[in-house]
């Protein structure tokens, strides 16, 4: 494997992150860790200008990784994995450390939260170095459902499913469906008769 060259952007997200974190200083400690060509901050990294930012340094610098640390991946992990792969890097090559949930949203003291901040960015470069090109694949899905268990639960699961066109296969060990309700003699309110 060659040496990976990990590009590093942290962003200040308005004030989501920098009124807790010292963003200047988490990307001069970025600069140091191993593999890092580049660390810089923007204010929104998720913006156009941002992720030109990334795109203008995996074309420039010749970057092969790279590091994220904004806020959580379920928010933008595919907006910039969709910008580096627009830059002609395979999109598992990036990774996000979240440095707004996981740190200034969390972390009341602002020196304990960049140090932090500065440990979730080390761990995510060391991380990205190994990870893997991955290319996306379609499987064929067959349109059936398997449920264990003809309770109550399962028999109306079984109608829901089947009533929404797909095959549906019920399976019960005991020699009669109906679980518990099968054991009961009435049902409230109405006691109406449960089988």
């Amino acid at each position: 494997m060659e040496d990976p060259k990990v590009g590093v952007y942290v962003c200040n997200c308005g004030v989501n992150i920098s009124a807790k974190v010292d963003v200047a200083a988490v990307v001069e400690f970025a600069k140091r860790l191993p593999h890092v060509t580049v660390a810089r901050e923007h204010k929104y990294m998720c913006s156009e200008p941002g992720q030109d930012m990334i795109k203008d340094d995996i074309r420039d610098l010749g970057l092969t990784r790279v590091v994220v640390a904004s806020c959580s991946p379920r928010m933008h992990e595919p907006t910039f994995q969709a910008a580096v792969a627009d830059a002609g890097l395979n999109p598992y090559y990036f990774a996000m450390a979240n440095i707004r949930e996981h740190v200034s949203w969390v972390v009341k003291d602002a020196a304990q939260a960049t140090d932090k901040a500065k440990r979730l960015v080390s761990s995510t470069v060391a991380r990205v170095a190994y990870q893997d090109a991955l290319e996306p694949r379609q499987e064929p899905v067959t349109p059936a459902v398997l449920i264990v268990g003809a309770g109550i639960a399962g028999i109306q699961s079984a109608l829901t499913i089947a009533d929404a066109g797909y095959q549906v296969y019920l399976v019960e060990r005991e020699p009669s469906i109906g679980g518990h309700m099968a054991q009961l003699d009435k049902t409230f309110p109405t006691l109406d008769c449960s089988t």
